[in-house]
């Protein structure tokens, strides 16, 4: 095929019009440039991004000393944590430390027997470990042994008590305590399998 004199004069205008209309498609628009370095250059702008960043940086020491506060805060509550290297040495520890506030009662309680419950998550940072303990006391000392265990250092929380009927002539109660412990999160095991 040939090409004559007249479709190569077309070509060429076609050529020259997609230069054309190229360079008008892609071409930066003047009036939003300017506006743009205007806009940049604008001595009030300016002023009012420094006003702004100065005023951030005035706020800096204040929220540092603020984080520092809830660092030290949590610090002395995390002191409560059970510190074990796993869930049942934690449980353990737990019903030691029932144990021990019962004998050291003016009136002891004796702990009978105890029941581990199952540790869980308690929030996203921290789990939970339980122990179940049963024992016979007067309504006193089961009162001063409560309130001897709210005493502790560690973080402790009566999660359910039981009490059964007195005996009518020592007035003894027989009493189910459980009781639950806070522990860093990394002594629960994770949950495999599907979770709803």
């Amino acid at each position: 095929m040939t090409i004559t004199d007249r479709d190569r004069k077309a070509l060429q205008l076609l050529a020259g019009a997609l230069v054309l209309l190229g360079v008008a498609y892609f071409w930066p628009d003047g009036s939003a440039a300017e506006g743009g370095a205007l806009a940049a250059d604008s001595p009030a702008l300016v002023e009012q991004r420094l006003e702004r960043v100065r005023r951030l940086m005035l706020q800096v020491p204040d929220k540092e000393a603020a984080l520092k506060a809830a660092q030290a805060d949590l610090a002395a509550r995390e002191k409560g944590l059970l510190q074990a290297d796993t869930a049942p040495q934690a449980q353990a520890q737990l019903f030691q430390i029932l144990r021990r506030v019962g004998r050291s009662l003016p009136q002891p309680v004796e702990i009978r027997a105890n029941e581990i419950g199952q540790a869980k998550s308690f929030g996203d940072d921290y789990g939970e470990v339980s122990v179940a303990v049963s024992f016979e006391c007067g309504i006193e000392q089961l009162v001063n042994f409560l309130a001897e265990l709210g005493a502790q250092p560690e973080l402790l929380a009566t999660s359910d008590l039981r009490l059964g009927a007195a005996r009518e002539k020592d007035k003894i109660l027989p009493v189910r305590l459980t009781v639950a412990g806070v522990v860093p999160r990394k002594l629960i095991p994770e949950k495999k399998g599907l979770q709803f």
